[in-house]
């Protein structure tokens, strides 16, 4: 045991998503195809919201910062995944290992709490409209959106630094895409029990309280809705909040589906399942919900759209002057 606890491990060897040599050329296709729509939907929702002056309310202030931890959050899994399906040696540095699992906790835990901010937005916005502005001001947006990301980077730090300053073992095969909190507990040799501990006990409080914010806002939209005598505005108020409980749905629905499971139908198979659809797939939709629900989007769409059809005659104008 003594040799085993002075095991150095210079690099993992990742697993994937299947060991099936046939599937590897299709999945490929598949992922890159997501991830790419991913690239460009979030990046875009970046741009337009930073860029457009209609696009400047408390929401899509939110509603760019979600889109930056979607991107980033799948920009740490992907590519890497994408090269592993090419690849004879599915290997990763343990360092590069190391910082994977520390940007991608950081992005996970931040999106929780972007999300219940967007909750409070909405349930200010709808239940208290003449406050709104001095409610929801820039310097408390920030506040809401500065916390989530210094305590996510600090969690995300502790767990990082207690799972790789403790002892592996010999195997270094990780089973799974990527390097996952969970997968590298199996791999060590010293004591788990205090590091399960500290992820339960954060992983229980970002959920329980992110999800609390987020319920007792919508029961308070909802019943503010109830009150409403127009069906105008009855309407209105659900079609702001649709786009927004849509992406809850999903991605709450998907992380219950991970750690509610029984114990004794858990396995790593359904952990990569549910890790492809929450780190590739979600990233790829929640642009196309804000986009396709949101009228102001696609509307913004639509002018930014119009401005490049126009750009190439403008220039060749330009140039006709000149």
């Amino acid at each position: 045991m003594e040799t085993q606890n002075l095991t150095v491990l210079n690099e993992f060897i990742l697993m994937g998503i299947t060991d099936h040599p046939e599937m590897q050329a299709p999945l490929f296709g598949l992922f890159l195809g997501i991830y790419a729509v991913s690239v460009v939907g979030n990046l875009g929702m970046v741009i337009l919201t930073a860029m457009d002056s209609r696009l400047q309310a408390p929401m899509y202030f939110f509603l760019r910062h979600l889109a930056f931890i979607n991107l980033g959050y799948s920009t740490v899994v992907g590519p890497k995944m994408l090269v592993n399906f090419v690849t004879n040696q599915n290997s990763i540095s343990y360092n590069w290992c190391a910082a994977q699992l520390a940007f991608f906790i950081s992005f996970i835990d931040s999106e929780l709490f972007i999300l219940s901010a967007m909750a409070y937005d909405r349930y200010v916005a709808i239940c208290n409209p003449l406050l709104y502005t001095f409610v929801m001001s820039p310097r408390r947006c920030w506040v809401l959106v500065a916390v989530p990301y210094l305590y996510s980077a600090f969690l995300s730090l502790i767990i990082t630094i207690k799972i790789f300053v403790s002892s592996f073992c010999g195997c270094n095969v990780i089973s799974h895409f990527y390097c996952d909190s969970l997968a590298l507990l199996t791999l060590l040799c010293s004591s788990t029990h205090e590091i399960e501990l500290i992820i339960l006990i954060f992983s229980a409080f970002n959920l329980v309280s992110s999800l609390l914010v987020v319920l007792v806002s919508y029961t308070l939209i909802l019943l503010a809705i109830l009150r409403m005598k127009s069906a105008e505005g009855r309407r209105k108020a659900f079609s702001t909040c649709g786009s927004h409980l849509a992406v809850i749905g999903i991605f709450y629905g998907t992380l219950f589906f991970m750690y509610m499971q029984p114990k004794s139908s858990h396995s790593f198979d359904t952990d990569k399942m549910a890790s492809v659809f929450y780190t590739l797939v979600i990233p790829m939709l929640n642009p196309m919900i804000y986009s396709l629900r949101n009228k102001e989007v696609k509307g913004a769409l639509c002018r930014i759209w119009k401005k490049l059809i126009k750009l190439p005659d403008k220039v060749q104008h330009r140039m006709h002057i000149q």
